[in-house]
């Protein structure tokens, strides 16, 4: 018989002959492929733990038993199917009674004992009823009645499985061309199991032993525990459920409906454990179990009308009886009944199968009616359906009428079509047919994977004939795109292209005809592939897009042998890594040479943050300094004329610091230092040439005159034009926030006075008035950034010169719709003007240049891949240096330590206060419970993230005073309220004028009080003071000798070089922030120098503040400045932990 079995399935095979001590049937590695690595690690150690016994060869050793403790208190019955093939054997498929059933570690561990014992001298022998077919030791003779007596020992009250024949169900035909026979008239009996045990009069009895009733036992010391677990298992395998689990049937489980092939060895497993298997007639008949096998074919009978098919079951060499039922499903058996008046008194014997029989097959067993197939389908039956019966049934004639056609093995083939590109597209597959069938043994194709089965696949011999090719070459490591990693098979289909086509159709091709187990077809021409006898020339130019100011095509080619290569074939082999590149022509060329190396990089970075996913690679005129690096690999063949204009300046800017002087506008009330002539040139040549900017100087270096500047020499330049065309110029906005905007219109026509200027209180609607009447012909207008985005549509009606974004770090939110309308708002020119331009992560950096430069980095996603993950997270300095060098044409920062040098010095000091004993009672009791809280919500960071924030802001408060978070701690003095009294003393005695800064405003409040009490004149700044130009003049006045300041609203627009002193009362995680508060009075046009006090609560979370605020600090100065080591930035889980540790 020439049959295989399909996933999954065991099938019965000829039996193998003895095997002798010391040979072995199976090998490790076989053990390994049929259950996989970690199952044979497992069971290995299963082995060494003696959980494995009652190992029992069967069916001329075709068949495996044995038992496994496992976790449980019941060991797990194992049956592992093996087929003879010579001089080795075969692992078909073990089954098991524990949750995993098939392929598990008990299937291992059995396997791997038995290896054991055979090199040793054998398994133990048979059941009993079956011949030896090992030679036992003598030892093992010796030792083996003591160890069975043992084992088969027992005390209580013995147990017992009682079998009955049952009505059973009416069987239904099934669906089929030749299933023409009919069912039986009767329903077939079904084989019922319940348990029973032992009564007084040594009968077996049902009392109190139900299937339901076994979960008891236990608590009853009347029983053998072995015998409950042996039967309890027993009761999940033909249940479906764990023998543990709450189902329990009342009366009876039937044999047939067992699921597991580990019945048959459960029921080997009662005999051992001693349970009586007994039939439910009056006599208490012994159950029977054979030990010759049963096997079930096709006969195959040859007449005039065509072909007849009859079943045939034997058993042994003799047919079985008409009736009988099958055990399990698939069935690894079968069991037959005597006649009798009574069904229940009729005998049963138990007959195991060779190797289970599908669920398919039961019907047709069962039929006595012969399938007829007329002559004229004869041709039909073979090609379609005899390779199916083949593989489920032994086919034989016992009349010798019909000579059963061979069934070759499968054999593969791969079908390779040539495509453009030196592209190869490859599919195997399968031929399989039948000798002397319609179309011969190439009667059908079939695709490559078993899951494609048309009912007769041999997946035993495809695997061989894909080891061999494993085994010839074709394997993960040397051919990936052919064989997958991960489960080492072949792929299906597959695509090749370049130097994988040429090495694939050179060796591997090659070596699959020597073997000459694969037919090969070939569609299509194939090209002569041969190497570039010459070096590559690269060559770069631009191309303007008639569509877009901001983007040119970016062509690279690289010509070999006179043969030019497009940039889209070069680039793609470039971004895919390719190491060759083969041209349609066939001949190919290395991509070693190091300009390839380094053009890989630039051109990987160009698509990795380019914002259109198309294969025609671009570059905006904000990425001079890509070009330049690209320059340098090659010779530059052209470029367009806006693109040289543009692109040219900023590369010289780069690379000497110098631009193109240009005279200061007529009537500038102001004269530039040297620093400020070069921001007004930077400024000047980003506009002339439509290209925005960030000025990122340094707090209270005049970035709004630089900006000024620029705006007079334009309105200028505009009115000259606009008297001769008759036009009106067009204005520039300033967006700032609120408190700024008068200061924009007052540094405005101090510096401008020629500059129509007009500043925007209300929106339009507000008003009650249109903003272009609002605005007449004012030549600068100025709006705060709420007003910008309420009144957004006014706004975006009006035709600008330019957009200014003053404090620019209110539009670093990139989600907030602030940021989106200034990126929309259609204006020739943006420029950002901040001292901070990242404060928490280099994100930040980004939203700022998508509004001002949105060619420089397109895409968001592809920023954060390439540049942001790479220097927070990993602090990588090349990724560090690259980003420098791409924002540098397009940033201009300065320090004051770099160009204010006559600055007078800043001192700075950090003055540790240590908490009073109340004050810390109270912080050490708030720190334990929102330490707790907060390590619960960590979790889910970003979820939970207001809430952990909102712990933290408490802790900070109560370490300030710890009434701020309950009224009742009043009395509970706060020991920074008394250091600032004296601070403050001791500063307004010797005639300084101070700033004293704070988060919290209530806390603020409660200085207030202090001030009061003492009788102190100040002035004081909040986000919700009404006239602040008042406040901050009774200041500047002198009339005021303190200004207390809440940090956020005091961080910008103000200049308070009055003030010497700076006092810090709670550190803030921001450096930016603080440093923006300190720079109130610290700025040009300061003579005396400045003394910065900050107070840090010792032992508290302020000090692990002060920590995060220095490596944020780090991650700015790492991009900012080119001496920056790279840092890592943003508040982490890892962080917050830290500041609770």
């Amino acid at each position: 018989m020439a049959r295989q079995s399909p996933p999954g399935e065991v099938l019965p095979s000829a039996a193998p002959g003895p095997v002798t001590a010391g040979h072995e049937p199976f090998s490790e590695q076989d053990i390994r492929a049929l259950v996989g690595t970690a199952a044979v690690e497992k069971g290995t150690a299963y082995a060494d733990e003696g959980r494995v016994r009652e190992l029992q060869w069967f069916g001329g050793r075709t068949r495996l038993f044995g038992q496994v403790r496992g976790s449980g208190r019941s060991p797990y019955a194992v049956s592992v199917q093996l087929r003879d093939e010579g001089e080795h054997w075969t692992l078909l498929g073990g089954a098991c009674s524990c949750p995993v059933k098939h392929e598990c570690k008990h299937v291992a561990a059995v396997l791997i004992e038995a290896l054991r014992r055979e090199r040793e001298g054998g398994v133990a022998g048979p059941f009993p009823g079956e011949a030896a077919v090992d030679a036992v030791p003598e030892w093992r003779s010796a030792l083996a009645p003591l160890l069975a007596g043992a084992e088969r020992s027992h005390t209580g009250i013995p147990l017992g499985l009682q079998f009955e024949l049952l009505p059973g169900e009416p069987v239904r035909r099934p669906p089929g061309r030749y299933n023409s026979y009919r069912p039986p008239p009767e329903p077939r009996p079904r084989l019922g199991v319940r348990p029973v045990r032992m009564g007084d009069r040594d009968r077996w009895v049902r009392t109190g032993t139900s299937w339901r009733d076994l979960g008891y036992l236990h608590y009853s010391h009347d029983y053998d525990e072995r015998q409950i677990d042996v039967i309890r298992e027993m009761q999940g395998l033909l249940s479906g459920h764990s023998a543990s689990s709450y189902y329990s049937p009342d009366t009876w489980l039937y044999l047939d409906q067992c699921r597991s092939e580990a019945i048959w060895a459960a029921l080997h497993g009662a005999v051992r454990a001693g349970i009586g298997l007994v039939m439910g007639d009056r006599d208490q008949t012994p159950l029977k179990i054979l030990d010759t096998t049963a096997t079930a074919s096709i006969d195959v009978t040859r007449t005039a009308a065509g072909l007849e098919l009859r079943s045939l079951v034997a058993i042994g060499d003799h047919p079985a009886p008409e009736e009988f039922g099958f055990i399990g499903d698939p069935a690894v058996g079968l069991y037959t009944w005597e006649g009798g008046d009574e069904m229940r008194a009729r005998p049963v014997t138990l007959i195991p199968f060779a190797a289970p029989l599908l669920s398919s097959a039961r019907t047709f067993l069962w039929s006595r009616e012969a399938i007829r197939i007329p002559v004229a389908e004869e041709s039909a039956f073979l090609t379609e359906h005899y390779q199916r019966l083949h593989r489920l049934f032994d086919i034989v004639s016992r009349d010798g009428s019909f000579e059963a056609p061979a069934v070759p093995e499968p054999r593969l083939g791969l079908t390779l079509e040539h495509t453009d590109g030196a592209g190869l597209r490859g599919s195997w597959w399968w031929r399989y047919g039948v000798e002397g069938a319609r179309g011969g043994v190439d009667a059908e194709r079939l695709p490559l994977r078993v899951g494609e089965d048309a009912g007769y696949r041999d997946p035993e011999a495809e695997q061989r004939i894909l080891d061999s090719l494993v085994g010839a070459g074709l394997d993960p490591e040397s051919t990936p795109a052919l064989v997958s990693p991960s489960s080492r098979r072949l792929r299906p289909t597959f695509d090749l292209r370049g130097m994988q086509t040429v090495g694939f159709l050179t060796g591997e091709v090659e070596r699959l005809r020597e073997l000459g187990t694969v037919e090969i077809e070939e569609i299509g021409e194939r090209v002569e592939y041969r190497e570039a006898q010459t070096a590559p020339v690269v060559a770069v130019q631009t191309v303007a897009q008639p569509d877009s100011r901001d983007w040119f095509n970016l062509e690279i080619s690289v010509t070999v042998n006179d043969e030019a290569v497009p940039l889209a074939e070069i680039f793609l082999a470039l971004a895919r890594g390719d190491e060759y590149m083969v041209l349609p022509s066939g001949v190919y060329f290395a991509l070693d040479d190091e300009r390839f190396g380094r053009l890989r990089e630039l051109i990987a970075e160009a698509r990795e943050l380019s914002d259109d996913p198309g294969e025609t690679l671009r570059i905006s005129r904000f990425q001079s300094s890509l070009w330049d690096e690209l320059v340098e690999l090659g010779v530059v063949e052209a470029q367009a004329a806006a693109w040289r204009r543009s692109v040219e300046g900023l590369s010289g800017f780069t690379a000497t610091g110098a631009l193109e002087s240009r005279v200061l506008p007529e009537g500038f009330a102001v004269e530039l230092r040297p620093y400020q002539q070069l921001g007004y040139d930077w400024l000047s040549f980003l506009y002339d040439n439509q290209l925005g900017g960030v000025l990122a100087d340094d707090m209270g270096l005049g970035k709004t005159v630089q900006s000024l500047a620029l705006v007079t020499r334009v309105m200028q330049e505009q009115r000259a034009a606009a008297a001769e065309a008759g036009t009106s110029p067009r204005p520039f906005l300033v967006v700032a926030p609120t408190s700024v905007v008068p200061n924009w219109v007052g540094e405005a026509k101090r510096f401008a006075p020629d500059l129509r200027v007009v500043g925007i209180d209300e929106t339009s609607k507000k008003k009650r008035k249109a903003l272009s009447s609002v605005i007449g012909e004012a030549e600068l207008v100025v709006t705060s950034y709420a007003l910008f985005r309420l009144d957004y549509e006014s706004y975006s009606g009006i035709q600008w010169s330019g957009l200014l974004l003053d404090e620019a770090q209110f539009v670093k939110n990139r989600q907030s719709a602030t940021h989106q309308l200034a990126r929309r708002l259609d204006v020739p020119f943006k420029l950002a003007i901040t001292g901070t331009p990242m404060e928490n992560n280099v994100m930040e950096l980004w939203s700022l240049l998508s509004i001002v430069a949105p060619g420089l980095f397109p895409s968001p996603a592809g920023f954060v891949e390439f540049y942001q993950k790479p220097i927070e997270r990993e602090a990588d300095s090349e990724k560090l240096s690259q980003l420098r060098r791409r924002i540098r044409p397009l940033m201009l920062r300065r320090t004051k330590e770099l160009v204010a040098k006559e600055l007078p010095p800043k001192q700075e000091q950090t003055l540790e206060v240590e908490l009073g004993p109340k004050q810390r009672k109270v912080y050490d009791t708030y720190l334990a419970r929102e330490r707790q809280r907060v390590l619960g919500l960590i979790g889910d960071f970003e979820k939970n993230r207001f809430a952990i924030f909102r712990a933290l802001t408490v802790l900070r408060q109560v370490a300030l005073d710890a009434a701020l978070v309950d009224e009742a701690h009043e009395s509970v003095p706060s020991t920074k309220l008394d250091l600032l009294d004296e601070l403050l003393g001791d500063a307004l005695g010797e005639g300084h004028r101070v700033l004293v800064f704070s988060q919290f405003t209530r806390f603020l409040g409660r200085v207030r009080g202090r001030l009061d009490a003492a009788g102190i004149e100040y002035a004081y700044l909040d986000g919700a003071t009404k006239k602040r130009d008042e406040v901050i003049d009774r200041f500047r006045s002198g009339a005021a000798g303190v200004f207390l300041i809440s940090l956020k609203a005091g961080g910008f627009g103000l200049n308070l070089t009055e003030a010497d002193y700076c006092i810090l009362l709670d550190p803030w995680w921001n450096p930016a922030t603080e440093s923006q508060a300190v720079d109130r009075a610290h700025r040009i046009g300061q003579t005396r120098s400045v003394m910065v006090y900050r107070l840090v609560a010792k032992d508290t979370i302020e000090e692990k503040v002060m920590a995060l605020k220095e490596a944020k600090a780090a991650l700015f100065a790492a991009v900012m400045s080119d001496d920056g080591a790279a840092a890592t930035g943003g508040i982490t889980a890892e962080d917050v932990r830290e500041l609770l540790g």
